[in-house]
């Protein structure tokens, strides 16, 4: 299929490229390692590529497709839900840290537990028991409870996005998820990647934070969540 971006079509070229060690499928369709959750692509729209993309739904399970433009449901699938999230790029240099920004540490496996209970609860996109493995993950802990966390997902070329962004209902409104992006931001930016996100498009607080951050919607992209028929 033609584009002009990479991000015009997220799935595909994250699986396809820098993340191609985690996936399974061929050259019509692929999906993540299902233990990282269950993102999926095809090719093309032709019906041997959509044929594929529908045999890798788990029987169980779900495929969530994102591409640039509405997604055609393949033969053999039936259609859960769809939205449309705002894609966001960072403009300029990462915020500076605030001098009351709280202790933030690297997460790892040890915390994994955790990490699915906060996520379970704040519902940052899909999550499984090898998301925490996407990439470097950081917290803030009080009291050793892990309040809040964010981390990284998509690899592209020269880009990486921010996200599992996540805060228990209890520990909402002091700035916790500000601080963990905006160091999750400033340790891709030192590696030379330039951060970009999604969000729910109707998520009119999480883009004003991420505006505020430095973010720019770029597009629209739009979700479509498949299952068995």
């Amino acid at each position: 299929m033609s584009q002009t971006h990479p991000l015009d079509r997220p799935i595909w070229n994250m699986l396809t490229g820098r993340q191609a060690h985690i996936v399974e499928g061929d050259a019509r369709a692929v999906r993540i390692d299902r233990g990282y959750g269950p993102f999926g692509a095809a090719a093309e729209q032709n019906a041997e590529a959509q044929a594929a993309l529908a045999a890798l739904i788990s029987d169980d399970g779900e495929l969530w497709i994102v591409e640039g433009e509405p997604w055609p449901v393949p033969a053999g699938a039936s259609e859960v839900k769809r939205a449309v999230l705002a894609q966001m790029v960072a403009e300029g240099p990462p915020p500076e840290p605030r001098p009351n920004d709280p202790d933030i540490v690297a997460l790892t496996d040890a915390d994994a537990a955790e990490m699915a209970a906060l996520a379970d609860h704040a519902k940052p996109g899909p999550w499984g028991p090898k998301t925490h493995l996407y990439g470097p993950f950081f917290g803030v802990r009080e009291n050793g409870r892990l309040l809040a966390m964010a981390g990284q997902r998509m690899l592209m070329p020269g880009m990486a996005e921010v996200s599992g962004v996540s805060t228990w209902a209890d520990c909402r409104g002091r700035g916790l998820a500000r601080a963990l992006i905006g160091h999750v931001m400033r340790a891709m930016v030192a590696r030379g990647e330039q951060p970009f996100l999604h969000s729910y498009a109707d998520n009119a607080g999480a883009i004003a934070l991420y505006e505020a951050l430095g973010f720019r919607i770029r597009r629209e992209v739009h979700v479509l969540v498949l299952a068995k028929r």
